[in-house]
């Protein structure tokens, strides 16, 4: 028997690049292997799940059985890479060897963790899967106070999701608005208005210090002396790129598995996608750009080798008491901002010197003109 693909990691990335490899080509072996159970999901509806009212096992699409049979392929669950052994073409599962014809990375990124005084660390909760979420959602019953570390893209979808789903939301940033770096400042005034007329609280500036147990709860100190009370900590402080065994085997990183327009890694047949890899000098950890990554490296995969185009890529964030879209302007091109609208409604444009479309930012009604603008921006990779 020859040997398989072997697909790491069964989030969005690897699924999709296995839904769209067995279209073109039904009889090479296939292998997938998942740190996790293996579930089939959608990572976005993470964040949506409270308000949804829909516990982990609502949110799961297939089990890993049925995603084997679906996809014609062997699926190993709670399994773990252990090293890479690219001049053998083979890796290691523990004691294990395993070959491969091509090996693809779609492990993808785990989430930072702040170090935080004090002895309550343990209810301090990321949540970046549907095993973290199940095991939040059962911390979370029965309780109503949750604190949020990061005001960036997921944060502000967590709070909004949280608020809905009837807890109370008290989130700490150390910065002076919400998602700094993707919204303009008139867009982000915005949100955060929307997130506190769920009855939101924001604190900008100071970090988390310290977490204690007390009765009943927790105790938040902050770096600023504030005291907040809470049951629950949800940390979204970012996400980090899984890097190291790719490291460890000689691959070429730096924000992520470096890999060129064909998804190739520093050493043949060896490949990347997803939020793992960063994709001739870009890591986006949204859906668009991964489900391009799929279709083009699933071209490769079937022997017609196909180079990865990201067109415009605006993305939507799910805060549906302030509608948002933004699409941040392309790297190193810089251009000059203008702000339309008020309160929830606003439309803050880039354009450059000749005028040209770069990037935006709409929330509110101003959501409605998305189609229209998008036929202006550039491609973020042409």
């Amino acid at each position: 028997m020859s040997a398989p693909l072997v697909i790491v990691g069964t989030g969005l990335a690897g699924y999709n690049l296995a839904r769209e490899f067995r279209k073109l080509d039904g009889e090479t072996p296939l292998l997938l292997i998942s740190a996790d159970d293996g579930r089939s999901y959608s990572k976005p509806m993470l964040s949506t799940g409270f308000g949804k009212h829909k516990d982990a096992d609502a949110l799961c699409m297939a089990e890993a059985g049925a995603m084997a049979e679906q996809l014609r392929a062997e699926i190993r669950t709670h399994t773990r890479v252990t090293g890479i052994d690219p001049g053998h073409r083979r890796l290691w599962l523990g004691e294990e060897a395993v070959s491969y014809r091509d090996l693809v990375l779609a492990w993808g990124a785990e989430p930072i963790r702040v170090p935080v005084a004090g002895d309550a660390e343990d209810a301090i909760f990321p949540i970046n899967d549907l095993e973290d979420y199940a095991r939040f959602r059962a911390a979370a019953a029965g309780k109503q106070r949750v604190l949020l570390l990061g005001a960036g893209l997921i944060g502000c979808e967590f709070t909004n999701d949280l608020s809905l789903g009837g807890f109370q939301v008290e989130l700490v940033a150390p910065c002076e608005q919400v998602m700094p770096g993707l919204l303009h400042p008139a867009a982000a005034a915005a949100v955060q208005a929307g997130l506190e007329s769920l009855g939101a609280r924001f604190h900008l500036g100071p970090v988390l210090h310290s977490l204690n147990h007390v009765d009943g709860g927790l105790l938040a100190q902050l770096s600023d002396g504030t005291q907040l009370a809470c049951d629950l900590v949800i940390s979204a402080v970012g996400l980090r790129p899984r890097t190291e065994l790719a490291a460890a085997a000689g691959l070429a990183v730096g924000r992520g598995v470096q890999v060129d327009r064909l998804l190739q890694s520093s050493h043949a047949n060896i490949y990347a996608l997803g939020d793992c890899a960063e994709v001739d000098g870009l890591n986006l950890l949204y859906v668009m750009p991964l489900m391009a990554c799929a279709r083009a490296l699933a071209q490769t995969l079937a022997g017609k080798p196909t180079e990865v185009r990201y067109g415009p890529m605006p993305v939507t964030v799910k805060t549906p008491v302030c509608p948002l879209v933004v699409s941040p302007p392309p790297r190193g091109r810089q251009g000059e901002w203008t702000v339309e609208g008020s309160g929830a409604d606003i439309k803050a444009l880039c354009r450059d010197g000749d005028g040209a479309l770069l990037g935006y930012a709409l929330t509110g009604s101003a959501v409605q003109e998305k189609l229209a603008l998008n036929k202006e921006l550039p491609p973020l990779l042409a």
